[in-house]
């Protein structure tokens, strides 16, 4: 079945097909209703019309103060403006439409004869004829009874730009220096002409906009208005105070409004400015603009502005080329002749297309953009599609080129795009005919305009750093003469001074017969990967020497250590007791800490014992942990008790040491007695297993941690132990734990040295096995046995 045959109708049984007559009927009915409505409504336009010229003949008044009076009484009169037109055309006749003048005059007086000074002006503007004349005249009738000293009439021009049509209360030479204003500069009659509305400035200083006469009115206040007719801005009229103007009052902005529409008719006519063809689109030029438009080959259409009562409301789609291609994907014959409104209605929501076709036609700057999003009903069902977008004014038409977005136009803005990122840059050189041909990015690559010349590939070691030569003549050889495909880095060196790292591959093109035609390729910006690789070079370097550091420290700490506390090998016989030590360093080398033992016999026949721990790891706990304990051992000779010791050893620590914190316990035992005097300096209490088998810690007695304060006393206790006993001192390497607190691990302990029998060299290994710590520190046990007096 063919296309034409499926549009075909499908002929209906006899009941479907008076159904489908009975709908034809109620379509019919209701066109004709439209019909009949649209003919009211132009009928009673026309009365309304009529209404405003006896208005404007009795009243000697503005068409737009007519169309203002008459919906200002009819509403005091509660009719509609329609009602009200109806009497006064009825009653014109009879002449009783005076006391309506008479009223409007009485009020007009009343509010500092506005409508007195606009009628004025009005007529200096008819009698005028020229610009400069119409601005002389609204400033002398109009503007200076409100307080203007000046006044600017400004004519807009396609590209944006303002011309100086004709000014008043400057003198000839500030007038000449702003007889043009170029696109794109800021100024208060550009804002009004952007924003389409009046700009409103209490100060020019104040606004930061240079506009004529600004070194002698700069601190006086400025009002911009926008003219024009059928929503197509002319121009802009400026007005100028010599002094601030106060917050923006409505009444004093609508006499202003109403001044600039006086100018709006010469603006129209001025010398040098074409008249735009009539909004019916009538005339020879619409002709040709039809012609210009179908010779495009871009997809476009041709608007026509739709006026309703002078008002610009909407546009109608005048004509459309064959290349365009509606994005709804309907035929060019359903959408010609419509309203945008009517076959794009969510333009005006959505994608704002029929804003930008507004203000190009008011203002006549062009407008154009990528990838603007446009979306149309399908079958009720919105239909969002991608599209580069140009809209111009032409005369009284506005031109809108729409090109929708396909895949390889998609696929080409997003290579464009992925070349940018990567700051890759692409080329073809024919060696033929030698042309060149580079894409955007790589004249940015090389620092040059857009429209320079593009650089052959031998010229390229001229822009290259001059140890880079040899490596681009491998590179040019092994492409041009060798015929296959390479690729080399080198240093460019731009005409701006810049000196980036660049990365170029090319690959030959040869014909049918072998012979090398041309040379396609790419650079590569590859700066910042080459600086971030000498970083990282330069970064291991440093690591490598850092860990060589670390590690050789490590070595000469432990080596400190084994030093001065070789591990033991067995017992150590005392008198009157068997000392053993366990010492078990730190698995990672980093944390080899500060722990420290001793057990010295004194020359009066006691035995020092001691058991420390320098706070921190590394080489400078170990030096510390070597001055503390060799300085208790030689205050130790003094004969002095553990408290007294502990007190010396605190300002050892204090003074003589670079800021090194310390616990300990010292302890001094008597063979004779069997009596043990200890004290502690932050430092965990001893254990003492009893020979019955019963463990107990001993108790917590005062004492601060060595180093932290100058001035410390000191606590000593004393014990009796018997024969069999064994005490214990650690260090909290034996029992820390991060999850659990430092009184249940201490329990855990002596539970532990409680329920293990055996001698003194089993309890040490024992204590070790079953150790539950986890912060991975160095351990130190000391033990000692009592033993029978010899």
């Amino acid at each position: 079945m063919t296309a034409e045959e499926e549009t075909l109708p499908v002929l209906s049984p006899p009941a479907e097909v008076s159904a489908n007559l009975s709908r034809l009927a109620d379509t019919v009915a209701r066109l004709r209703g439209e019909v009949d409505h649209a003919h009211a409504v132009a009928d009673g336009r026309a009365l309304i019309e009529l209404a405003k010229g006896v208005l404007m003949e009795r009243l000697h008044c503005t068409p737009a103060d007519a169309a203002r009076q008459l919906d200002s009484l009819a509403g005091r009169a509660g009719l509609t403006a329609l009602e009200f037109a109806a009497d006064v055309v009825g009653e014109a006749a009879e002449d009783r439409i005076t006391e309506v003048a008479q009223e409007f005059l009485a009020r007009a007086e009343g509010e500092d004869s506005v409508a007195v000074r606009l009628r004025t002006a009005e007529s200096g503007v008819l009698a005028a004829g020229d610009t400069q004349r119409v601005a002389e005249s609204i400033l002398e009738h109009a503007l200076r009874p409100l307080g203007a000293t000046a006044v600017a009439v400004w004519l807009a021009g396609p590209d944006g730009s303002l011309t100086l049509a004709g000014s008043a209360g400057f003198s000839a030479e500030e007038a000449g220096r702003w007889r043009y204003v170029p696109p794109g500069v800021a100024t208060p009659a550009r804002s009004a002409l952007l924003e389409r509305d009046t700009v409103w400035l209490p100060t020019l200083a104040g606004a930061g906009l240079p506009s004529i006469g600004q070194h002698t009115l700069g601190e006086g206040g400025r009002v911009a208005v926008p003219t024009g007719t059928g929503g197509r801005i002319i121009g802009v009229v400026e007005m100028c105070w010599p002094e601030p103007l106060p917050g923006e009052p409505g009444r004093q902005r609508r006499q202003l409004e109403a001044l600039a529409e006086l100018c709006a008719h010469t603006l129209d006519t001025w010398d040098g400015v074409i008249a735009p063809v009539a909004a019916d689109g009538s005339g020879d030029f619409l002709g040709e603009l039809v012609d210009f438009v179908d010779g495009l080959h871009d997809p476009a259409v041709l608007l026509s502005p739709c006026l309703d009562g002078g008002r610009l409301s909407d546009f109608r789609i005048h004509h459309a080329n064959v290349r365009f291609a509606d994005p709804g994907g309907r035929p060019r014959s359903r959408i010609v002749g419509t309203r945008m409104l009517e076959a794009y209605p969510l333009a005006a929501d959505e994608s704002g297309l029929l804003d930008k076709v507004h203000r190009v036609y008011a203002t006549g700057e062009p407008f154009r953009a990528d990838s603007m999003a446009i979306t149309t009903l399908v079958d009720q069902v919105p239909l969002t599609v991608l599209t580069d977008i140009s809209i111009t004014r032409f005369a009284g038409n506005v031109l809108l080129i729409l090109r929708i977005q396909d895949d390889a136009a998609k696929l080409a803005v997003l290579l464009q795009h992925a070349q940018r990122l990567g700051r890759i840059g692409g080329f073809e050189e024919n060696v033929v005919t030698g042309a060149i041909t580079w894409n955007t990015e790589l004249f940015a690559l090389y620092g040059l305009p857009a429209t320079a010349t593009p650089l052959s590939l031998h010229e390229l070691a001229g822009h290259a750093h001059p140890d880079d030569a040899q490596a681009i003549g491998r590179f040019l050889r092994a492409v041009l003469h060798h015929r296959r495909p390479s690729s080399t880095a080198f240093r460019l060196q731009r005409s701006d001074g810049v000196a980036r790292h660049i990365r170029v591959v090319a690959e030959p093109v040869v014909d049918g017969r072998g012979e090398l035609v041309a040379v396609r390729g790419a650079y590569q910006d590859v700066s910042s990967q080459h600086w971030t690789e000498v970083a990282l070079a330069a970064t291991r370097d440093r690591l490598a020497e850092t860990e060589q550091q670390a590690i050789e420290r490590n070595r000469l700490t432990l080596q400190l250590q084994h030093a001065i506390m070789p591990p033991a090998t067995g017992p150590i016989d005392m008198p009157g007791l068997r000392a053993a030590v366990r010492y078990r360093p730190a698995e990672k080398e980093h944390l080899v800490g500060g722990d420290w033992y001793d057990a010295v016999a004194l020359p009066g026949g006691e035995v020092l014992l001691c058991v420390g721990d320098v706070a921190g790891h590394g080489i400078d706990a170990a030096t510390g942990m070597v001055s503390l304990r060799n300085a208790l051992r030689g205050l130790a000779a003094t004969g002095a008790g553990p408290a007294q010791l502990l007190t010396w050893l605190n300002l050892v620590a204090y003074h003589l040491t670079d800021h090194v914190t310390a616990t300990a316990v010292a302890a001094v035992f008597d063979p004779a007695t069997r009596k043990l005097r200890w004290a502690r300096a932050g430092h965990l209490p001893p254990i003492v297993r009893h020979r019955a088998g019963a463990a107990t810690t001993l108790p917590l007695i005062r004492g601060s941690l060595l180093g932290a304060v100058r001035d410390v006393a000191y606590q000593e206790e004393e014990i009796q132990l018997a024969e069999g006993d064994i005490l214990l001192i650690y260090t909290d390497g034996l029992i820390e734990r991060r999850d659990r607190p430092v009184q249940e691990t201490v329990s855990h302990l002596v539970t532990l040295v409680q329920t293990h029998d055996g001698g003194l060299e089993h309890q040490l290994d024992t204590l070790l096995t079953y150790s539950t710590a986890d912060t991975d520190d160095d351990t130190c046990v000391v033990g000692i046995e009592v033993m029978a007096s010899s």
